[in-house]
């Protein structure tokens, strides 16, 4: 497995958002700028979503979880959600909310913005009940997988950790965190720069990327760069991963004064961190899908439904929908639960025109009340 160690940084950038911070008072228009659309991979006309949308909040799922990060639906209903400072994944029962903790993952240094981040099932989950995860170490960001054994009791249900990859730069700021599997059945990583935004050019160094890997950690066939697991490079702090029905990757990333970006995914191409913060006319860069200011936005988790890319916000407070034709957004972005529930960590597609969305008001940047954290279910159109 490739892996380059580097040591982390730990320096806030001057004017830098971090997680979601930045000056106010920046322009909060969006622009639609994007790749130009591919033809469709399935051959089939893509139909194009109506310009305006709709959220319905159904119910509360769960409360009372502490600085949840990660989630992940088991498949009959019920959801495991992993907490950032605490290190525990915990089983939430869907229909009754009841929590139950499967263990303490070891190993975790919770620092910042670090701590168990991102969590993603095997594809082969029913058969070998493995869960990966990202989470930051006293020395880097890394992967692991650990089996799950349900009949065991509370608190003992997680097997030791076994590291798939490791050597992801870590810092108090930008450690990315999102993992995923894509329809291609390869574990893809979003990652951050750790605040030295050199590493996000450099295509040896695995900080400000997105990797793409097989389920043992190894580089994954196809990748554009030989023997190396990155796949797409010049990205701040990616945090969210999610594919069309079509199997394109889109990823949000966050900016840092000026322009948060959701961006399609193409192997090899350079998203332009730190020569350029959202559109730029020049130097060959993969132009974002859409932008926001950063004060509108602070983007982490998406998720794909009803032909639009649904994206949660953390300083913005509120959840977007971007409709799509091919790569391009179809019509401006739309804002729904603006301040409802204060920050949103992160959104699952949770089949149809459902979603699962889990508010971030408890990681020490929110104003968090007796009920936060919560995981809501959605309709949407």
């Amino acid at each position: 497995m490739t892996a380059v160690l580097a040591a982390a940084a730990l320096l806030l950038t001057a004017g830098c958002s971090s997680d979601e911070e930045a000056p106010p008072g920046k322009d909060a228009a969006a622009s639609s700028a994007g790749a130009a659309a591919p033809s469709s991979p399935s051959g089939k006309a893509e139909e194009t979503p109506p310009a305006k949308g709709s959220v319905t909040v159904v119910r509360t799922v769960a409360t009372g979880l502490a600085s949840p990060w990660g989630l992940a639906p088991v498949g009959d209903g019920d959801l495991l959600v992993s907490s950032r400072d605490e290190a525990t994944i915990t089983r939430i029962d869907g229909t009754t909310g009841k929590k139950t903790e499967l263990g303490e993952v070891p190993g975790v240094a919770a620092e910042g913005e670090g701590g168990l981040l991102g969590i993603a099932l095997s594809p082969d989950f029913a058969s070998d009940h493995m869960i990966y995860a990202y989470f930051t170490s006293a020395s880097d960001n890394r992967i692991v997988r650990m089996l799950y054994t349900e009949r065991k009791p509370a608190g003992e249900q997680l097997g030791a950790p076994d590291t798939v990859f490791r050597g992801i730069p870590k810092g108090v700021i930008h450690n990315g965190g999102r993992i995923a599997f894509g329809p291609d059945r390869m574990l893809y990583a979003g990652t951050g720069e750790s605040g030295d935004t050199g590493l996000s050019q450099d295509k040896e160094s695995l900080g400000g990327k997105i990797l793409r890997m097989t389920p043992d950690g190894e580089p994954a066939p196809g990748n554009p760069f030989p023997s190396s697991p990155v796949y797409s490079y010049g990205h701040r702090n990616v945090q969210g991963l999610a594919w069309d029905r079509e199997q394109r990757l889109f990823a949000s990333e966050f900016g840092q004064n000026t322009w948060d970006e959701l961006n399609a995914v193409a192997p090899g191409d350079n998203y332009g961190w730190p020569e350029a913060e959202g559109h730029a006319d020049e130097g060959g860069f993969h132009n974002p899908v859409a932008q926001w200011s950063t004060e509108d936005a602070s983007p982490s988790g998406i998720a794909y439904a009803e032909g639009s890319v649904w994206m949660a916000g953390l300083r913005g407070e509120r959840l977007w929908r971007i409709p799509l034709k091919g790569t391009e957004a179809s019509a401006k972005p739309q804002a729904f639960l603006e301040g409802e529930y204060g920050r949103l960590r992160t959104v699952v597609a949770a089949g149809g025109d459902r979603l699962w969305l889990v508010t971030s008001n408890t990681d020490g940047r929110g104003d968090p009340d007796q009920q936060d954290d919560r995981v809501l279910e959605l309709r949407v159109s």
